[in-house]
């Protein structure tokens, strides 16, 4: 069995099991049962859609050379001299 046919059979049988969730509705009413059942429906249609869209071309390797490395030490504090800490109240002047 190709793929077509195993997602046209998927369909079909979905929209069968959204044929019985309706006759339990009319039965049942707005029960949650009810209601889990048709969000399973839904959820499995989902499901079967995003099987039908072409899969996506998967990541091409990292080249290590192409790597930088981050030393875990301390950064230079001289870095931050000026900055303001968000959070902290705003921005604030060297009154020096």
């Amino acid at each position: 069995m190709s793929t077509t046919a195993e997602l046209a059979e998927l369909r079909r049988t979905i929209g069968q099991l959204r044929q019985c969730v309706g006759a339990l509705r009319s039965r049942y009413g707005d029960a949650s049962a009810v209601r889990r059942l048709a969000n399973d429906v839904d959820r499995l249609d989902i499901d079967a859609g995003e099987l039908e869209t072409p899969i996506p071309e998967q990541p091409k390797p990292v080249d290590r050379a192409n790597i930088v490395k981050i030393p875990d030490g301390p950064y230079d504090p001289s870095l931050w001299q000026g900055a303001d800490d968000e959070g902290i109240g705003g921005y604030h002047r060297d009154n020096r």
